[in-house]
């Protein structure tokens, strides 16, 4: 599972990942996240600056090797994407509400 944040159009892209206990041992979720984090490494050109992505881990990598998950998240980048131009329009909506404070008279 894979959700989007937007925070600023100029910031970097952050990755965060959750693997629950369901996922297997310590070392299989850590085995798991080192290749998530190493994928988004290898993909970085695929992502919007300032947005902010959290892959939730649903099941083991166990066989996956780090080319297995790249693919993965190249299968998954029209997605992916739509789910980054949904998030901007939803940053702008906000920017857009924000009430300015009147300063001291």
């Amino acid at each position: 599972m894979l959700l989007v944040y937007a925070r600023d159009e100029s910031g970097v892209t952050r990755l965060g990942i959750v693997a629950s206990r369901r996922v297997g041992s310590a070392v299989v979720r850590s085995r798991a996240k080192r290749l998530v984090r190493e994928a988004f490494r290898a993909t970085r050109e695929l992502w919007m600056p300032g947005i902010d992505l959290v892959v939730i881990v649903r099941r083991p990598l166990e066989n996956m090797k780090l080319a297995d998950v790249e693919r993965e998240w190249r299968d998954v980048a029209p997605l992916a994407r739509k789910r980054m131009d949904e998030a901007g329009r939803d940053l702008a909506r906000r920017r857009s509400e924000a009430v300015e404070v009147p300063g001291p008279s």
